[in-house]
């Protein structure tokens, strides 16, 4: 029969049911259920009075509205959100695990780059703009490379157009403007593009080339500017006749074998449920582990689902220098989301909640879980480089297609997705591997998830079972052996800047 509830902490007065358990079904010892209680939803273990905690991972997750009693059905309208952790008071570097556990591999085949650049997972023709107005003309252009060009060039996996809304009707100086312009001057350098990405500008725009481009790259080789053209089939020639000489040099790379200190992996979790924080993110979390330990880049994001359990990260923090820039990054979003009159309860949403998440603080318990245990060695602001490797907080806004391609700004080359829900998300410049939290997910999307983690909850695998499974798959798939659903498909999101600057 397998499992019938979960209790994460000794602590804990509730557990989360493996499966929807009907009214008066027997949980455990002397506790019934007093009425339905739907799957991965919560089940009091005791009697809780009004405004006394509810306690899941050893953490309130809130304070009780009105009493519960022992077997009753606990959900989001139950709680009452407590005050976020001090970001003036935590501890740094006062829980740094170095007993890491050992990877089954150690290298991967990637596509080297030069300057010590981390390594591509894909070869790849990236097109970066300066501005929305070029856009239409440039997809169709897209069209005509794939068509005509790109099956002359076998080792080239695919082009993909960097479109965007921005680069005009901007406030270009506004100091938060350094965000979207550093993501598309990051996405130039982007890994899987090989250093053969193409610019293309409108001309009048206020991101200008010299904004976007350092002056290596600002030549006649890498740009084309509509308005030095005479006319549409001008332009598309130009277009095509820069994609045959970049697609030219880029069926010149190889892969090779490479140490994991080359590969920069995204980890992100949408769609969450219940049991995202059960198996999902924590068999992410170990596989993370085992990549660190060999040398890996490993970044995790999300700002709004890491913030009540931002004392237990910055414990992980490798000094006080790395602390306080997370501080800094918690205390910038939250003034943000203050800005436009909302806080962190904003952020679950009605799936999230369907699936037995009552607030954010149960969403961001699971969520960290994903970051396993490894020291954090950096914290990024949205869209910044790594200087280090090893697990780094790369901070973005959680929804889905603004943290991907912040993490994609960042060089990140595969990104490993976790869902419990279900999400058709994928990015085009990067592959991304989905892993689900739940039987029924991967049972109803048997060719859309690539790694089920459900078996942890029933009690037929383990953690360290499904995280070395998952390991396997990145290494599989960066190296190119392995395509995930998402590229098989070619389901792919747009990339989507993070603005958070007036638009003039």
């Amino acid at each position: 029969m397998g499992n019938r509830y979960i209790i994460i902490n000794e602590n804990d007065n509730v557990a989360i049911t493996v499966n929807a358990i009907p009214a008066g079904t027997i949980v455990m010892d002397d506790i019934l259920a007093n009425q339905n209680i739907p799957q991965g939803h919560k089940i009091a273990l005791s009697n809780i009075g009004e405004g006394e905690p509810i306690i899941r991972y050893g953490v309130t997750l809130g304070y009780a509205l009105h009493s519960i009693e022992k077997g009753d059905w606990i959900n989001e309208h139950m709680l009452e959100l407590p005050i976020p952790p001090s970001l003036d008071e935590m501890q740094f570097g006062t829980n740094l695990v170095t007993d890491l556990p050992e990877p089954p591999a150690k290298t991967f085949m990637g596509y080297p780059n030069k300057n010590g650049e981390y390594a591509g997972t894909r070869n790849i023709l990236g097109i970066v703009t300066t501005v929305q107005c070029v856009t239409g003309v440039l997809n169709n252009a897209v069209k005509r490379i794939k068509k005509e060009l790109l099956p002359k060039y076998p080792n080239v996996d695919d082009v993909v157009a960097i479109n965007h809304a921005y680069g005009c009707g901007v406030a270009i100086n506004a100091p938060e403007a350094v965000i979207p312009i550093r993501m598309l001057q990051n996405m130039v350098k982007h890994p899987n593009f090989g250093g053969e990405t193409m610019i293309i500008s409108l001309g009048c725009e206020k991101l200008t080339l010299e904004m976007l481009l350092d002056e290596e790259y600002n030549t006649s080789d890498n740009i084309v500017t509509f308005q030095n053209e005479m006319g549409h089939d001008a332009i598309m020639a130009a277009i095509m006749n820069m994609a045959e000489n970049k697609l030219k040099r880029l069926n010149e790379r190889v892969r090779v074998e490479l140490p994991l200190s080359q590969l920069c992996i995204g980890l992100q979790c949408g769609g969450s449920d219940a049991f995202s924080g059960v198996t999902a993110n924590p068999s992410a979390g170990y596989a993370a582990d085992m990549l660190v330990n060999a040398g890996a880049t490993v970044m995790f994001s999300e700002v709004t689902e890491v913030r009540d359990g931002v004392h237990i990260i910055a414990e992980r923090c490798v000094d006080e220098e790395v602390g306080k820039k997370l501080a800094d990054e918690m205390k910038w979003y939250d003034q943000y989301l203050n800005n436009g009159q909302v806080d962190r309860s904003a952020n679950p949403t009605p799936g999230n909640k369907k699936g037995g998440l009552s607030n954010i603080v149960e969403k961001a318990m699971g969520s960290i879980a994903k970051s396993g245990s490894s020291p954090i060695v950096e914290v990024l602001s949205p869209g910044e480089r790594p200087t280090k490797k090893g697990m780094i907080f790369a901070a973005t806004p959680a929804s889905d297609f603004v943290c991907g391609s912040c993490q994609l700004s960042s060089g990140m080359t595969l990104q490993v997705f976790m869902t419990g829900r279900g999400t058709t998300y994928g990015l085009e410049a990067a592959p991304v591997i989905k892993v689900c939290s739940r039987d029924d997910m991967k049972n109803m999307w048997q060719d859309l998830i690539d790694v089920n983690a459900g078996p942890i909850a029933t009690g037929e695998a383990t953690i360290q079972e499904i995280g070395t499974q998952l390991f396997n798959e990145i290494i599989d798939v960066a190296s190119g052996r392995k395509q995930t659903y998402a590229e098989k498909y070619e389901i792919y999101n747009d990339f989507t800047l993070f603005n958070p600057a007036p638009i003039t």
